[in-house]
């Protein structure tokens, strides 16, 4: 008898754990509030572990040709000096391959695109899973960082807290040689390569919750970073051209005490949304929704879910953990040396790979 997954989300997380359980003969529905895939959106770097869950699933060679390998970078300070280098070669060297970015358009439409024609059912928000727990064996919830799946299971406790910044993100019709990022006191400012005469660039400005600014986003921004080191200020003369998102950032806590509930399983930022300091919501997810769909290919449902969830649990809170005091350690207002000398040693032992 054919087992059935309802997926609450189109998403990264969702659309690899569809992709997973449609192999192993499972008849999928996933679910998608938005009307349509997305067409814009910047850059994900998504590293050699994540890499490999796709390969399992046959689209890793598809993902890597749909952006470009990582080349070396540096964290700086506003002058320009180097504070440590991101070495891409040793990730390199130890992995076979470096981080590959892709463009977030770019692989939603290749995970979209290994799915069959009807899979994803676009415009269907899903605000109770009551009636989809009760028509299939499971239920995955994929439906990101203010996840209602996980309010339905877990109630308020476990909630959204803000992580005392927002960021702006967007792309720039600009070549640059490396990427990288420059922290500042209290302020980021991130770029990455994307392609021939596009970058990847973000902002990230520590501010009250909701804040408002006292001048237009462009002109904050410009004052902020205009005066930093090259392609800083070359890059927000672009701002006008850009397709640019501001949002709060927020992390989930506390940790859920496990992430099946029932027939239940949540994934991706819906199970252990994170600060975005790592680079590895986007890879967390797509391996979340690989071994989902590993875990039940074979045996029962029930205990292939606590499988998910044994598998799952502890490395993601700890990735979750890491980046938050990666947060805390770039947003800094003083202790900059400080600072600065613990993360040269933290890149020592080498980044998540």
């Amino acid at each position: 008898m054919t087992r059935t997954a309802a997926v609450v989300g189109g998403g990264i997380g969702g659309l690899t754990a569809a992709i997973g359980l449609l192999a192993a003969g499972w008849q999928v529905t996933v679910y998608e509030r938005g009307q349509t895939l997305p067409t814009t959106g910047t850059g994900l770097g998504i590293w050699p572990s994540a890499l490999h869950a796709l390969d399992s699933l046959g689209i890793g060679a598809a993902v890597r040709a749909a952006g470009l390998p990582q080349g070396n970078g540096a964290i700086r300070r506003p002058d320009g000096r180097p504070i440590v280098a991101l070495d891409m070669d040793r990730i390199r060297a130890r992995h076979g391959e470096p981080v590959h970015l892709v463009p977030r358009p770019a692989l939603l439409r290749v995970l979209h695109g290994a799915l069959p024609a009807g899979t994803v059912h676009f415009g269907v928000p899903v605000d109770d899973v009551t009636a989809l727990r009760a028509g299939h064996d499971v239920v995955i919830g994929a439906d990101g960082i203010g996840s209602r799946v996980r309010t339905t299971l877990f109630g308020q406790r476990y909630g959204l807290r803000y992580t005392g910044a927002t960021a702006w993100r967007g792309t720039a019709d600009i070549d640059i040689d490396s990427g990288g990022e420059t922290w500042g006191t209290g302020a980021r400012f991130g770029v990455t390569p994307q392609g021939p005469g596009q970058t990847n660039w973000y902002a990230v400005l520590t501010v009250p919750e909701n804040h408002r600014l006292t001048r237009p986003d462009a002109d904050e921004l410009r004052h902020r970073f205009g005066h930093w080191h090259d392609p800083i200020p070359a890059v927000l003369d672009r701002y006008a051209t850009s397709d640019v998102i501001r949002h709060d950032l927020y992390h989930l806590a506390p940790a859920l005490p496990t992430y099946v509930r029932g027939n239940v399983a949540l994934l991706g930022d819906a199970a252990h949304a994170m600060t975005p300091d790592l680079g590895q919501g986007a890879c967390q997810a797509i391996i979340d929704g690989a071994a989902l769909a590993r875990c039940l290919a074979g045996g029962g449902v029930e205990a292939g879910l606590r499988a998910y969830d044994r598998e799952r649990r502890r490395p993601t809170r700890r990735m979750a953990a890491a980046s938050l005091i990666v947060n805390r350690l770039a947003q800094v207002r003083r202790w900059h040396s400080a600072r600065d000398l613990t993360m040269r040693l933290a890149l020592t032992f080498g980044p998540p790979a």
